[in-house]
């Protein structure tokens, strides 16, 4: 296990529906058995509604016979760093409703960040930080997000700022990645593999994966 050396980082997007969690859950645990390491599930989503509330329940039952450590993280993500012991395995799902969170924090203050000038750019910059943080103790850290860009129609200002902002991160986080995964349709597309910046020409792994797995399909939003 790579415990002493920055820890490998892993970026998988994709669709709602895409299998990317599944993807991801199953990734991690097939790699604790081989090497060993706990398995650390950070969770970003947060219970808007009943829908939600329901997929956040399922998520836990799916993950109910596996020995993950949850921990629950909306927002400010730096705080999760005392919680990561070295040589974990992380999961981090996901990057994208993190996102919504942080951009409307404050909202019933009146004050949220969306509307505050460089308010979100440092939120920005700390999550880089928290990213390479955790680099320095995980030995695996996996970042799962959806590609809602295609899935949200860009209409209103606000949907916009946000999705400028998702695009910004998800390039970002990919730059800095060892590996680039795009789900679709339960396949994997590696578009990145290796510590080296390997960019690969989109080769398709064979392992599908169910449907059904895909926590963050709506954006959240306090006014829901």
């Amino acid at each position: 296990m790579r415990i002493h050396n920055k820890g490998l980082l892993t970026v998988i997007l994709g669709g709602s529906r895409s299998g990317k969690s599944a993807f991801a859950e199953d990734y991690l645990v097939k790699k604790a058995q081989r090497t060993g390491g706990r398995l650390v599930y950070i969770a970003s989503g947060t219970a808007t509604d009943a829908e939600m509330q329901a997929r956040i329940d399922q998520h836990r039952l799916d993950r109910a016979h596996i020995n993950w450590t949850t921990l629950e993280q909306s927002v400010r993500m730096e705080e999760v760093l005392p919680s990561i012991r070295l040589g974990d395995l992380v999961l981090w799902d996901c990057a994208t409703t993190w996102l919504a969170n942080e951009l409307y924090e404050g909202w019933d203050e009146g004050t949220p960040c969306i509307h505050q000038p460089g308010c979100m750019e440092a939120k920005e910059e700390r999550l880089y930080e928290t990213v390479e943080a955790l680099r320095q103790k995980a030995a695996h850290l996996i970042i799962v997000s959806n590609e809602v860009l295609d899935d949200i129609p860009m209409s209103d200002p606000e949907t916009k700022i946000y999705m400028k902002w998702l695009g910004r991160v998800h390039r970002e986080l990919v730059r800095r990645a060892d590996e680039a995964i795009e789900m679709d349709y339960g396949v994997a597309m590696y578009w990145k593999r290796g510590r080296n910046d390997e960019w690969t020409n989109g080769r398709r792994d064979g392992i599908r994966f169910g449907e059904d797995d895909d926590l963050h399909s709506t954006l959240p939003h306090p006014r829901q």
